[in-house]
């Protein structure tokens, strides 16, 4: 895979534009073997095993973790940490509540389910349980936790962030946001309200052609870099566009990535986490980075000429 590669340089006026495109298409094509090698790698399929143990929850439950447990990442009930996952909740956590879906069949003549209809004095024998058809369902809350509150068997997880020196790019960088007509916010931790995101592009205030992004500060300035890339790509690609189903997602998350891959390898970091970000969204379309070349071409330039040095 890539390692750390100094920052490209287009100078020269008159091939500029035709280097920079054959820059920039042969990176392409560099990172979609990299996604395909790393889709392959054992470690990514150990990371998709355990995250296929993980319940997918619905909108509704989504709100409620995220209200009661704002950095929530990995949630699951108290027995599952312990069978599926080898984990165990630290003692004193408080619980998360969700509402789960209760539907028990019902015997067709008392309406208790199987399980109580034998010691019930109703005689229906007319079709065994379980053939009787599902009653209605009903919710009862019950108790989850997220991975934070256990301790155990360490979860696998995928090393996505930028990585490298930074220098001078992360400064450069920001000032490129009045350039590229972007409102950047860097928001302390504390008064972070994004859950887990690192970055996100917001909804622009009415009446205001710019477009808000707020970046999660960080010690780390090479992972900051390459979030603001990805949100910057978002920013110019997808800003102002109605919510979109998860497949039409999941190829903007490719296009931010492939242009923050990109414009990372211009300033000189190490982007090899990339490769693990787009093979978690690209699901079993290897060819869509090629696919949307051009847009993801278009944008990296705009970034490329707001941070300067090439214009």
């Amino acid at each position: 895979m890539q390692s750390t590669n100094p920052a490209t340089s287009f100078n020269d006026k008159e091939t500029r534009k035709d280097e920079m495109h054959q820059t920039i298409e042969a990176w392409c094509e560099e990172l979609t073997d990299l996604v395909a090698e790393a889709n392959a790698s054992e470690h990514f399929q150990e990371w998709l095993d355990v995250q296929s143990r993980f319940h997918q929850y619905s909108y509704r439950n989504t709100l409620l973790i995220q209200a009661q447990y704002p950095e929530a990442t990995k949630v699951a009930g108290y027995k599952t940490w312990q069978t599926e996952f080898d984990r165990q909740v630290n003692k004193g956590e408080q619980a998360i509540w969700i509402w789960a879906p209760i539907i028990a069949k019902q015997c067709p003549e008392c309406g208790n389910s199987p399980r109580y209809h034998e010691s019930t004095d109703c005689s229906y024998n007319e079709t065994p349980s379980s053939e009787w058809s599902r009653g209605p369902v009903v919710f009862r809350p019950v108790s989850v936790f997220d991975v934070s509150q256990t301790e155990g068997d360490p979860l696998p997880g995928l090393q996505t962030d930028a990585t490298g020196t930074v220098d001078g790019c992360f400064q450069a960088l920001c000032d490129a946001s009045e350039k590229l007509n972007i409102i950047l916010d860097i928001v302390s931790p504390a008064a972070w309200e994004h859950g887990r995101a690192k970055g996100v592009c917001v909804t622009a205030v009415s009446g205001s052609k710019s477009i808000p992004i707020e970046i999660k500060e960080s010690d780390d300035r090479a992972a900051m870099a390459g979030t603001l890339i990805h949100e910057y790509a978002h920013a110019l690609l997808h800003a102002g566009s109605a919510s979109v189903s998860t497949p039409e997602r999941a190829k903007r998350e490719v296009e931010a990535e492939a242009v923050a891959y990109v414009v990372g390898r211009h300033l000189g970091l190490d982007m090899r986490g990339s490769a693990f970000y787009l093979a978690a969204w690209q699901n079993d379309e290897p060819d869509e980075i090629t696919d949307r070349l051009g847009r993801i071409s278009r944008t990296a330039q705009t970034i490329i000429g707001a941070v300067g040095g090439d214009e």
